[in-house]
C-alpha cells in the first residue's frame, strides 16, 4: 500500500520513518477504515447478520480471511450475501478467485454530528417505518425491489422484527393515495455488534419507477441520517455503484465523503453484470434482456445476432427460434402485417364483432373536415408507426387538423383519422392466445415543489424514468407536450406550486414517459375474452392489445390498436418472460421450477 507523504531518511544504512502521515494514522485507528494488516480487537468477532435478502458480513470483525471465504461460500440460492469493510481484499479474492469478486462500487460516509438536511420535508409524501404486520406493506416493497431487479425481502424475516433489532426498514408513502413509493433499510452497527465507532449504514434504497414525486431518494437518505443522528450515531455509510453519477452527486451534496472501504460479493446470476466485462449484450434493450435472462435460467442457449436491432436466437433440444424482443418466428408475416397497419387491424376486429373506434383514411380536405365535424374530437396518427410517433390527440378545430395531418405525414405516407375515445389506456399482453398481463398506462405527471419551473421538473422526471427503464422511457419536449401544458393554463417557464399535479402529455406511452400499473388480477372477464378473441382474429399468438376502458374492472371497451412486438418488461409482478419461454419451449417448463437450477438472472443497477 502507498503511504502518501511518509518521510524517510538514511540512518546508518537503514531506512527509518520520521513522520507518519496524519491521514494514514487516522485510518489505522479506525477499525472500519483500516483495510490492511492486522485487525483491531473488537467487542464481537465474526459478525454477520441476516438482512432479509441475504447476509451482510462485517469484514473488519473477522481475524481470519478464511472464515470470510467460508461464510460467503454458504450463500443460499435466491439470496445475495456480501462482505463490507474487508481487509486486504486482494488476498481474500486470491483464496476463491472463481467464486468471489470486488464489487465495483464506492463507499461513502456521512459524519452525523455536523449533518444538516438540505431540504425541508415534503407535503406530498411521508416517510415512516415499514409496518411489519401489514401484508400489503411487505408486498409493496417487494414489488418495488422486483421492478429494479433487486432481491426481494423474505416476508417471514420482516414479520419477526424482534429477531433483528439492529435492522429497520423505512418506506415513503404518497399522502394522497397511501401508496408506498420508496423503501430503504438501515442497520445500527452499535446494536449489531457493539461497534466502538458507533456507526450505522444505509442499504437497499429503491424508489418506485412509477413515482411522480421528485427528490424521494433524497428524502429517504435524509430521514435515515436524521434518525441515526437522534440515536447519537457517529456516521452513516452507504455503497453506490461507480457508474451511478446522479446518486454520487446527490450524496456529495448531502455531505457524504468517499472512504477506502471495499465490498466482496459472490459470482452469481444476480451479480453477473457486475463482474463480467462489456460484451455484445450491452447493446440490447430491457425487452430483449428479460427474455434472454429467463432462457439462460433454464439452460437454453442464447446467440446474439444483432445487438443494435435486438435480434437473438434461442436454442435447446434441437429447436431454434429467432427473436427480436418478443417478436419471434412463431408469428407469421401475415399476422405481423395485420398488426403493423392500424387500418387493417381495426377493419378485421370490427368484422369479428369487437368494439373499435370509427376510423377513416386521411383523404381530401373536405372529407377530413367532415369526419372531424361528425366526431367533434378526433385522433390523427400514422397508420404504420408505434410509440406515439406523429400522433396528435384531442384534435377539435380545422387548424389543429391541418397541423396534425402535417405532423403525421412527416413520419408516414399512410395516415388515419380516428374517433377520440375518452377513458383509461389499458394494455393487455397475450401470449399463446392467453392473457399474460394487463396494465393501465398513465401519461407522465409532475408534482410542483414551489421552486422549480415546469421545464426543470419535466427534465428531472424524465431522468428518473430513463434510469428506471434503462433508457427506454423519457419525456420528450415537443409541440404535443407544449400544447398539453398550455391547455392546462401553464407554460414551461412557470413555477408549479408545491403539491400541484400536472399531466404533461396526453398520450400514455411508456416510451414517452408514461407509467404502467398492473391490473391483471382485477381484469374484467369480458375484457380478457375480447383480448383473446382479438388475438385469434389476427392469428397472432403474442401481441399487445391497446384498449380504452372506463375501468379495468368494467366490461365496456374499445380496442384501438395491436402491437406485434409487445414489451414484456415493466409488467411486474406478472411473469411475462416466463410465459413467453413456456410458449417457445414448452419442454423447458419443468426446468423453470427446478430448485437445482440457477436463479433468475435479474440485473441490478443499485446495490442491495
Amino acid at each position: 500500500m502507498l503511504f502518501r507523504g511518509t518521510k524517510t531518511a538514511k540512518n546508518g544504512g537503514k531506512m527509518s520513518v520520521k513522520k507518519q502521515n496524519p491521514e494514514i494514522s487516522a485510518l489505522e485507528q479506525s477499525p472500519s477504515l483500516k483495510n490492511w494488516g492486522e485487525p483491531h480487537a473488537l467487542p464481537k468477532e465474526n459478525v454477520y447478520i441476516q438482512c432479509g435478502w441475504g447476509h451482510l458480513l462485517f469484514g473488519h470483525t473477522f481475524k481470519s480471511q478464511d472464515d470470510i471465504v467460508e461464510l460467503m461460500s454458504k450463500e443460499e440460492e435466491g439470496s445475495r450475501d456480501l462482505a463490507l469493510y474487508i481487509r486486504d481484499p486482494q488476498v481474500v479474492l486470491a483464496k476463491a478467485p472463481q467464486d468471489l469478486f470486488i464489487d465495483p462500487s464506492y463507499t461513502y460516509r456521512l459524519a452525523l454530528e455536523k449533518y444538516e438536511p438540505l431540504k425541508d420535508k415534503p407535503d406530498t409524501f411521508s416517510i415512516r417505518p415499514l409496518d411489519t404486520d401489514s401484508e400489503s406493506d411487505i408486498e409493496e416493497i417487494n414489488r418495488i425491489y422486483l421492478a429494479h431487479k433487486m432481491v426481494p425481502v423474505d416476508p417471514e424475516f420482516l414479520k419477526k422484527p424482534e429477531d433483528h433489532v439492529a435492522i429497520k426498514y423505512w418506506v415513503a408513502v404518497d399522502n394522497d393515495t397511501d401508496d408506498i413509493i420508496s423503501v430503504c433499510m438501515g442497520i445500527d452497527h452499535k446494536q449489531a455488534f457493539d461497534d466502538p465507532e458507533n456507526g450505522s449504514s444505509l442499504w437497499s434504497l429503491a424508489v418506485d419507477p412509477q413515482a411522480k414525486h421528485a427528490r424521494v431518494g433524497l428524502q429517504m437518505v435524509q430521514n435515515l441520517a436524521e434518525f441515526f443522528k437522534k440515536e447519537r450515531r457517529s456516521f452513516l455509510d452507504l455503497s453506490v455503484l461507480h457508474s451511478n453519477a446522479g446518486a454520487i452527486a446527490l450524496y456529495k451534496k448531502l455531505g457524504f465523503e468517499q472512504i477506502p472501504v471495499f465490498c466482496i460479493k459472490n459470482k452469481n446470476a444476480y451479480n453477473e453484470n457486475l463482474f463480467l466485462g462489456p460484451d455484445l449484450e450491452r447493446g440490447l434493450n430491457p425487452y430483449s434482456m428479460i427474455i434472454i435472462n429467463e432462457a439462460r435460467r433454464r439452460g437454453i442457449r442464447v446467440d446474439i445476432l444483432d445487438p443494435v436491432d435486438n435480434y437473438f436466437k434461442l436454442s435447446t433440444g434441437g429447436r431454434n427460434v429467432t427473436c427480436r424482443e418478443s417478436l419471434s418466428a412463431m408469428t407469421s408475416s401475415i399476422a405481423m402485417s395485420r398488426c403493423s397497419d392500424k387500418r387493417t387491424t381495426v377493419r378485421l376486429l370490427r368484422h369479428a364483432g369487437l368494439n373499435v373506434p370509427a376510423q377513416q383514411v386521411a383523404a381530401t380536405p373536405y372529407k377530413n373536415m367532415e369526419f372531424l365535424k361528425k366526431h367533434k374530437t378526433i385522433v390523427v396518427k400514422p397508420a404504420d408507426r408505434d410509440y406515439g410517433l406523429g400522433l396528435s390527440l384531442n384534435v377539435s378545430t380545422d387548424n389543429e387538423l391541418v397541423n396534425a395531418l402535417d405532423k403525421a405525414y412527416k413520419v408516414s405516407h399512410k395516415v388515419v383519422l380516428q374517433e377520440m375515445i375518452e377513458g383509461e389506456h389499458l394494455r393487455i399482453v397475450i401470449i399463446d392466445y392467453e392473457v399474460a398481463a394487463a396494465a393501465i398506462r398513465k401519461p407522465p405527471i409532475i408534482v410542483g415543489d414551489g421552486e422549480h419551473t415546469i421545464l426543470d421538473l419535466i427534465k428531472k422526471q424524465s431522468r428518473r424514468r430513463e434510469q428506471a427503464t434503462q433508457g427506454e422511457s423519457r419525456i420528450i419536449i415537443d409541440e404535443e407536450l407544449r400544447h398539453t401544458i398550455n391547455g392546462a393554463g401553464y407554460s414551461l417557464d412557470d413555477i408549479l406550486k408545491k403539491g400541484v399535479e400536472l399531466q404533461v402529455r396526453q398520450w400514455a406511452s411508456l416510451h414517452q414517459g408514461g407509467t404502467l400499473h398492473d391490473v391483471t388480477d382485477i381484469l374484467h372477464p369480458e375484457l380478457a375474452a375480447a383480448a383473446r378473441e382479438a388475438a385469434r382474429t389476427l392469428h397472432i399468438p403474442v401481441v399487445g392489445l391497446d384498449f380504452i376502458v372506463n375501468s379495468a374492472e368494467e366490461p365496456q371497451y374499445v380496442i384501438i390498436q395491436a402491437n406485434e412486438r409487445p414489451g414484456l418488461a415493466n409488467h411486474e409482478p406478472q411473469p411475462t418472460a416466463e410465459k413467453f419461454i413456456d410458449f417457445l419451449f414448452p419442454q423447458s417448463i419443468g426446468r423453470a421450477n427446478n430448485d437445482g437450477e440457477v436463479p433468475d438472472k435479474a440485473i441490478e443497477d443499485k446495490k442491495n
